[in-house]
């Protein structure tokens, strides 16, 4: 019984750490995907040299998008103009950080962490997109088709959306949370479970530094998913338990960042050499940050405080925690039942006049997914009106378009698509 306590006690903790600056961070999340759409990103992105690599790593540092919801966005970008190098500096460094994950990572790691955190996504990004755009001496996937966004409905632009506030509220509170509120409750309860299961410094003797212990964290990390967010209270847990702060880097940088589906899919969508430079740069740049925040933290004065460095009140977290805690049930709940707005487009397509298209839709995991999945069929030539459904995996198409053409266009993204038969 006092195991169980304890455990829910380093459930409560955790949680209250980060809530009030997860909460601001979904907040700021929202704003950011209102003002900065994905039609922003892609005019600076097209061209060759340096300038477009460095664009898109900074593009991506504060973005909140995740391994899976990374990979359809960059995509997009290739066939909208972005060269093979900023797409692939936008792949690295997008999913290692976002703006909730750093505030989280001020919250249990303090401020050494959460500043040096985002300067490695940063310069990761720009060593493995230059690595990409050497010798590439090819245009964009689709550069001769010109873009149409008439049809466009992701949140950014949907004008039946309310105003920029609102867009960015739901987007903040419903679509984020919805997307990585089951592995952020996984990580929190993994998270708590160390901290009362495993005694204080036990990893000491084998993972309290230098390469060896690095190594093994990238064995750990390269393979599975976690999301940047989720991956913090883990890696705080990590630390508390004996892991050294540049190990828990190597988690950090390489959980969010790598998994066997994403591998496959960069390799997939963007070609194998560039899958191998996204896993060479992500591993290597992994291994020298992790050494180097050692080597930093070895100077007096300059520390990693896991678990929290106290700078809210007892009872502003116990505020937080608990609307925090609502808004990831609502989400968990929501991300099981059917996608009310897009099951709202598809009646609207089955009223509307025209052709209609229905596609089977694989491999779709996230929001991010569908609106990408959405966009690249409104795109298509002959499309009218586009929806998709996350729940179902079906996609909508109303209009005059070539059924190949729109598998293709989903396809191109990294999914799985085929025709569906009219019920």
């Amino acid at each position: 019984m006092d195991v169980v306590l304890d455990i829910l006690a380093g459930f409560w903790d955790s949680l209250g750490q980060m809530a009030p600056y997860l909460l601001f961070g979904f907040l700021v999340a929202g704003l950011l995907s209102v003002l900065l759409s994905a039609r922003t990103v892609e005019r600076h992105l097209g061209g060759s040299g340096l300038g477009p690599v460095l664009k898109a790593s900074a593009l991506g540092v504060p973005l909140p998008l995740c391994s899976c919801g990374v990979i359809p966005v960059a995509a997009s970008l290739r066939r909208h103009g972005a060269s093979r190098g900023a797409t692939t500096a936008f792949l690295i460094s997008t999913p290692q950080t976002g703006v909730d994950s750093i505030l989280v990572t001020l919250s249990l790691l303090g401020p050494v962490f959460a500043i040096y955190r985002p300067l490695v996504a940063l310069v990761s990004g720009l060593l493995g997109g230059s690595l990409a755009g050497l010798g590439d001496r090819t245009g964009p996937a689709a550069a001769a088709a010109k873009p149409t966004h008439e049809n466009c409905t992701d949140p950014c632009c949907a004008p039946d959306g309310g105003s920029k506030l609102r867009r960015a509220l739901v987007y903040g509170f419903d679509t984020m949370p919805r997307d990585i509120g089951r592995s952020l409750l996984v990580g929190l309860l993994l998270a708590a479970l160390i901290t009362a299961l495993v005694p204080e410094n036990y990893f000491g003797p084998f993972l309290g530094g230098g390469l060896a212990a690095m190594l093994i964290m990238m064995l750990v990390g390269i393979p599975v998913y976690v999301c940047a967010t989720a991956s913090v209270p883990v890696a705080a847990a990590m630390i508390n338990a004996g892991v050294s702060p540049g190990a828990g880097l190597v988690f950090l940088m390489t959980g969010p960042a790598t998994n066997a589906a994403t591998i496959a899919t960069v390799g997939k969508v963007m070609g194998w050499r560039t899958a191998g430079v996204y896993l060479a740069t992500v591993a290597v740049t992994a291994l020298a940050a992790g050494l180097t925040l050692d080597y930093l933290l070895a100077v007096p004065g300059v520390a990693v405080k896991a678990g929290g460095h106290g700078m809210v009140p007892t009872a502003v977290r116990s505020a937080a925690a608990v609307a925090l805690l609502a808004v990831l049930g609502v989400a968990v709940v929501r991300s099981y039942l059917p996608s009310g707005r897009a099951a709202e487009h598809a009646h609207a397509g089955d009223t509307a006049h025209g052709e209609k298209t229905d596609l089977r839709i694989r491999g779709m995991t996230c929001d991010h997914c569908r609106q990408a999945v959405q966009r690249a069929l409104a795109e298509c030539p002959g499309v009218e009106a586009a929806s998709v459904d996350l729940a179902d995996g079906v996609g909508r198409v109303t209009g005059p378009a070539d059924p190949e053409g729109l598998c293709q266009a989903v396809r191109s993204l990294g999914y799985g698509a085929d025709v569906a038969p009219r019920s």
